[in-house]
């Protein structure tokens, strides 16, 4: 059994819940968040949203899922991302769980 967390922007979450759909997650949470970003390195030239400082509405999931769907998920959110034009992508993380009731 691993945990995995998902982030990305709001506009994403359909396409997110078909990616679980496909790696057979039945059962996952998500709530909206507010994304941030700090571009105050960055170049003036390099940062389009022209300020420092950057919000963003996103989500994020929470799920627990079978190790043998998780290469499923990867798939989905690798090939997801490949065919996106806009700078955001989708975010995957994957956390061991040593006991769950």
């Amino acid at each position: 059994m691993k945990l995995v967390l998902i982030t990305a922007i709001a506009e994403f979450e359909k396409d997110v819940k078909k990616m679980l759909k496909e790696a057979k997650v039945k059962s996952y949470s998500y709530r909206d968040v507010k994304g941030f970003r700090d571009a105050s390195e960055e170049n003036v030239e390099s940062n389009w949203f022209g300020s420092e400082m950057n919000e963003t509405d996103s989500i994020v999931f929470y799920a627990f899922i079978l190790q043998q769907n998780l290469d499923t998920l990867f798939q989905e959110v690798n090939q997801f991302n490949k065919e996106q034009k806009t700078i955001s992508k989708v975010h995957l993380a994957v956390f061991s769980v040593e006991k769950y009731n």
